[in-house]
């Protein structure tokens, strides 16, 4: 049953693996994380002459450069002047060419938020009247495309690797030192390493191109390169480098070192190693809480080292849980994993999902908002899915502690005992038998020990030589080659023996099965988390909504208020002023309609009569007559006017300022 194992690691691990590359590739482009939650114009507005400047508003403060906010005219020139500029607080602004035509404008942009995301989008509005414009304002893509899949690739592999390096240097340092010395678990922890530095050194290269244009070829573009070494992202990444640097330093000690001091020197170097490593692993972690969600928001000062504690809770447990897996199922059967370590590690990852716990329900809430936000929101549904595989872990994790309490330590025995015992009982047959004997002894010894390596057969090699003089057989460099020969077969038999008592415990069997499955259910856990990372927390989404704005990239032209401004001058007594009309919310079905009139000098005045009429040319609707009530001074207002289809409308005011002064005015309107 055993010898199957293996073939079934690999397996699942190729499975889990796929499932966590689908994940990340159903992922998309990064969502927006500071949401547009208004603009001046706004969306879908017709104004009566071109405004100065266009401003937009975020949810959180972001970043611009000059093409950032851009302002296209209806054959998609510019007509802004580039250099956009805040205006106070989330607001940004940038100013527009004197003079413009009447006509459809897009506005354009494409920003990073403060937690790193880059943020797209565009919406349009109407000078005068709407009019056919050659700009499409179908979905502004942000951080995706290929650039953008290798990022979130990077991402992964960046998390990834963190746990495995500090989870598995944990689980050597507090709760199997001898681990130090096992070549499996150092490979762990070194590609771990590696795996960190090559992600982290793919994602400040990826950077820039993320962020601006998407294109493969800014990734080699240094001077890009210099821009992103002086955001907030990239002072994040060369931090993690030299962090990094530090950890180097840290492993070569652990196992190099480490194994071969004496116990008093021992304690003295794990109390610095203990210190020494969590600060670096304090670090690492810091660099995603300086730069990403935590960062931003309500109480950032607090939520940042609560970041800190959740990341290094997921790495003790998680990259302890993978180091006792590949302890468990690649360690040599000389030195096998003791129960009082498996022990150890059951507690301390106890301690971690309750730092979890704690530290990731206050992240809900200050991500979240609102109960409804889970179900409302996508970040709210991923995060229902993580804390459901969180708890798929934990129950997985009590059977492995159940089998923890049952587990009985396999001790091997020493071969060369058992063979002393059949030279004795065969009353020491033969010169090569009496070889052989002495030879197994020390394979024997050096089985029991772990100690089989090439200086241990050596030494097995020169006492097969002397027994082989002492009785005659042994006839020079031949004896000794024979001898070294049968120690290595004997010390392979003894190795195989071990291994099969130690896999003989049936409780041992089942840990290694659940803590296959929890590594397993981890794999995938590190992709939801990668996916939420980049997604909208649903506070941000919720705030978008209630602001009447919407906060995916793509920006289609909104339905809300439309307001007419439309001077008149009826050439009498009283006859000038303007009238201003409010359509609300300009879309098909009941609308309520306002209109006021005003002096030049901005204040309210009645006058004799006003009528509106609404004309559709495009498909010879109308026109369909409107008659507002009297309210107050200067303020019509008519509910439920119905408006049977979008498009183009024409909107007519018929003015009277006397008996004998009226002047009808028209503007157009998009509705729906």
């Amino acid at each position: 049953m055993t010898q199957t194992i293996a073939p079934r690691v690999r397996t699942l691990v190729l499975l889990l693996v796929a499932a966590a590359c689908a994940l990340l590739a159903g992922a998309g482009p990064a969502s927006a994380h500071a949401a547009l939650t208004g603009s001046d114009p706004r969306q879908g507005a017709v104004v009566d002459k071109a405004p100065a400047q266009v401003s937009l508003t975020f949810s959180e403060s972001v970043s611009m450069d000059d093409d950032s906010l851009r302002v296209l005219d209806p054959k998609g020139r510019r007509v802004d002047d580039g250099r956009p500029s805040g205006t106070g607080g989330t607001t940004y602004s940038v100013k527009l060419h004197a003079g413009l035509p009447d006509g459809t404008y897009t506005v354009t942009y494409q920003v990073v938020s403060a937690d790193s995301h880059p943020v797209a989008g565009a919406y349009t509005f109407s000078v005068g009247a709407p009019s056919e414009t050659s700009v499409s304002v179908s979905a502004q893509a942000a951080g995706g495309g290929f650039v953008g899949g290798l990022y979130g690739v990077g991402r992964y592999v960046s998390y990834a690797a963190f746990v495995v390096l500090v989870g598995g240097a944990a689980f050597v340092l507090s709760c199997w030192p001898r681990g130090s010395g096992v070549r499996a678990v150092q490979r762990l922890v070194v590609s771990g390493w590696l795996a960190l530095t090559a992600a982290t050194l793919l994602l400040l290269l990826l950077r820039g191109s993320y962020t601006g244009s998407g294109k493969l070829a800014d990734v080699f573009d240094l001077s890009l390169l210099g821009e992103v070494l002086q955001t907030k992202s990239g002072a994040a990444l060369v931090s993690r480098l030299l962090l990094l640097a530090a950890a180097a330093l840290f492993i070569a000690v652990l196992f190099g070192a480490y194994d071969k001091r004496e116990d008093e020197e021992r304690r003295d170097l794990t109390f610095g190693l203990a210190v020494g490593g969590s600060v670096v692993a304090a670090g690492l972690a810091a660099t995603w809480a300086m730069s990403e969600h935590a960062s931003v928001g309500l109480q950032a000062g607090l939520a940042m080292p609560v970041d800190v504690v959740h990341l290094i809770a997921v790495a003790t447990w998680l990259g302890g849980l993978t180091a006792l897996l590949v302890a468990l199922y690649r360690g040599p059967a000389q030195t096998p994993v003791p129960t009082v370590a498996v022990r150890r590690f059951s507690r301390i990852a106890f301690g971690s999902v309750v730092a979890l716990v704690a530290t990731g329900t206050y992240q809900s809430w200050r991500q979240l908002g609102s109960w409804t936000a889970f179900t409302d929101t996508r970040y709210g549904q991923l995060l229902l899915v993580k804390i459901g595989l969180v708890a798929v872990l934990v129950g997985i994790a009590y059977f492995s502690r159940r089998w923890t309490a049952q587990l009985a330590e396999t001790v091997p025995a020493v071969a060369g005992q058992r063979q002393k015992e059949r030279v004795a009982a065969s009353g020491g047959r033969g010169d090569d038998e009496a070889n052989a004997a002495g030879k197994t002894t020390a394979a024997g010894k050096a089985g029991a020990a772990g100690k089989a390596t090439a200086a241990g057969e050596a030494k097995a090699a020169g006492k097969a030589k002397a027994a082989g003089k002492a009785s005659g057989t042994g006839k020079g460099s031949g004896g000794s080659q024979r001898a070294a020969q049968l120690a290595r077969q004997r010390a392979a038999v003894d190795a195989a023996r071990q291994k099969r008592q130690r896999d003989a415990d049936p409780h041992r069997f089942g840990l290694r099965r659940s803590v296959l499955a929890e590594a397993g259910v981890a794999v995938v856990l590190l992709a939801v988390t990668t996916v939420l990372t980049q997604t909208e927390p649903g506070r941000t989404e919720e705030d978008a909504k209630a602001a009447g704005a919407t906060s995916t990239t793509s920006a289609a032209p909104a339905t809300g208020a439309v307001t007419l401004d439309m001077p008149f001058d009826t050439g009498g007594q009283n006859g000038k002023g303007v009238v201003r009309v409010e359509l609300d919310p300009a879309r098909v079905g009941a609308n309520d309609l306002h209109l006021y009139v005003e002096r030049p000098d901005g204040t309210a005045f009645d006058i004799p009569e006003v009528k509106v009429a609404l004309t559709q040319k495009a498909k010879d609707i109308g026109p369909l007559p409107v008659a507002p009530d009297h309210i107050t001074t200067g303020h019509w207002s008519a509910d439920g006017v119905q408006i049977p289809m979008a498009g183009d409308w024409e909107v007519a005011v018929t003015v009277r300022t006397s008996d004998i002064d009226q002047v009808t005015l028209t503007k157009n309107a998009q509705i729906g």
